[in-house]
């Protein structure tokens, strides 16, 4: 097992990764900018270094600070988060030849699944269910002589990376080359890669992934699934487990297919695939991300295993021994609000000075978060700043546990979304678990 873990992350994943050390029995070392010189993380690390100001491409994206970080400190292995440099395969290969682990895959595999055209070529070639697509897009006419092909409505994404950046939606031929334009533009800007793509648009989807862990003895383990349909430009704001539309029949289908990918393309590490649901329930493949979520908790709840503790164990080479359920047996419901410091209705970033912080608990109620009364919300990040996660024996009792919750939190000095979540779990859509990708949009007014 690893001696020192330096984490390359901050908020609440850095201190979800610090705890999961302790437990293991491993050292810590915090990175921050000037402008998390307070963080929690950074109070509770081991050890702690400064790596730069406060832009994080001086900072927690500059590869050369954080590799000096680890070796001055002795470091034998580093964490990413999510985020950052958690998918960057230059990073970890980098780390590899400095004698440092990076705990994910091996960068081969993260190529291979991480760039969204390759793994589409995966998908194919293992049996995951795939909607219409191209491969890289060379030009805006090549752009639309695939969109001819493809059929209108279709979506342009980034090859590189997700979130939103680098991704439009195209309902008309006359869109198709400022939309190429645009999304290459991303793209670039935002993962350094140009690269885009596109593929058959579903009006109304629902977002659902499947979590999976593969150790480096051939094990691989199909960890059930989570519904993530509530999203605001492609950002998700609440996610759930089990997913309330999932049979038992397609669970175990998809998983075993999901199984033999993972295992025969040799990936290691947490890894999630993403799909998407059509209005006839069928799933078709989008997405690979190798590296933990931020929802990882809601599996971690329905399963009762610490995902980043075995993504750890898993990195040091250690043989999982875990129950070969398929699929996974789950134990009750759970759902996740992520809190963001937000205005409720623009939803411009509210970054500032917490004066105030309550966080809710009670039976079932757990809060991963990295602020505190007193601490000042940085504007140079995430606006991310707490999960108010909930387990109940049943869906419709985990949301009145989750109305509770959102009830009890309080943050002052700052804005918040907690309107948003409560709207939300009273909408009829969520509350019978038909909700689809414009649900948010629809319930916060319209919005495109």
């Amino acid at each position: 097992m690893f001696k020192k873990i330096l984490i390359a992350n901050r908020g609440e994943i850095a201190l979800r990764v610090l705890r999961a050390c302790r437990e293991l029995g491993i050292k810590t070392v915090a990175v921050h900018s000037e402008a998390d010189a307070r963080a929690l993380h950074v109070r509770f690390a081991d050890e702690a270094v400064c790596i730069g100001p406060a832009p994080a491409a001086r900072s927690y994206l500059h590869i050369p600070a954080i590799i000096s970080a680890a070796e001055i400190t002795g470091a034998d292995a580093v964490h990413p988060g999510y985020g950052f440099l958690s998918e960057n395969a230059e990073f970890a290969r980098l780390l590899g030849k400095c004698g440092v682990t990076f705990i994910g895959p091996t960068p081969e595999a993260m190529r291979a699944w991480g760039d969204k055209v390759t793994a589409r070529e995966n998908a194919t070639r293992f049996g995951l269910p795939l909607l219409p697509g191209s491969q890289v897009l060379k030009s805006e006419q090549h752009a639309l002589e695939e969109a001819r092909r493809i059929g209108l409505p279709v979506i342009m994404k980034a090859s590189g990376g997700g979130g939103g950046r680098g991704m439009r939606i195209v309902r008309t031929e006359s869109e198709v080359g400022s939309s190429f334009s645009q999304a290459s533009r991303e793209a670039e800007a935002g993962f350094k890669n140009p690269d885009v793509y596109m593929e058959k648009f579903v009006e109304r989807p629902k977002h659902i992934e499947f979590q999976v862990l593969a150790d480096q003895h051939g094990g691989v383990w199909t960890l059930g699934e989570r519904e993530c349909s509530l999203q605001r430009r492609h950002q998700k704001v609440i996610e759930e487990a089990p997913s309330p539309v999932m049979g038992a029949e397609l669970r175990q289908e998809i998983g075993e297919v999901i199984r033999k990918a993972v295992r025969e393309t040799g990936y290691t590490s947490l890894g999630t695939l993403e799909f998407i649901m059509d209005e006839d329930k069928k799933l078709y493949f989008l997405e690979m991300n190798t590296r933990v979520q931020v929802e990882h908790p809601v599996t971690e709840m329905v399963t009762g295993l610490d995902l980043v503790a075995l993504q750890i164990r898993v990195a040091a080479g250690e043989k999982i021994e875990l129950p070969d359920t398929r699929p996974w047996s789950f134990r009750g419901h759970a759902i996740e609000c992520r809190i963001n410091a937000e205005d409720p209705k623009s939803f411009a970033p509210w970054p500032g000075l917490i004066t105030e912080y309550f966080p809710p608990g009670g039976a079932g109620v757990r809060v991963d978060s990295g602020v505190y009364g007193g601490f000042r919300v940085p504007s140079d990040y995430d606006s991310l700043i707490a999960k108010v996660i909930v387990h109940a024996g049943t869906r419709a009792e985990a949301i009145v546990r989750m109305r509770r919750a959102l009830d009890e939190f309080i943050v002052g000095g700052i804005r918040t979304n907690i309107p948003l979540h409560q709207k939300l779990l009273r909408d009829a859509e969520v509350l019978d678990g038909t909700m689809t990708t414009r649900t948010v949009e629809r319930v916060v007014g319209g919005e495109g």
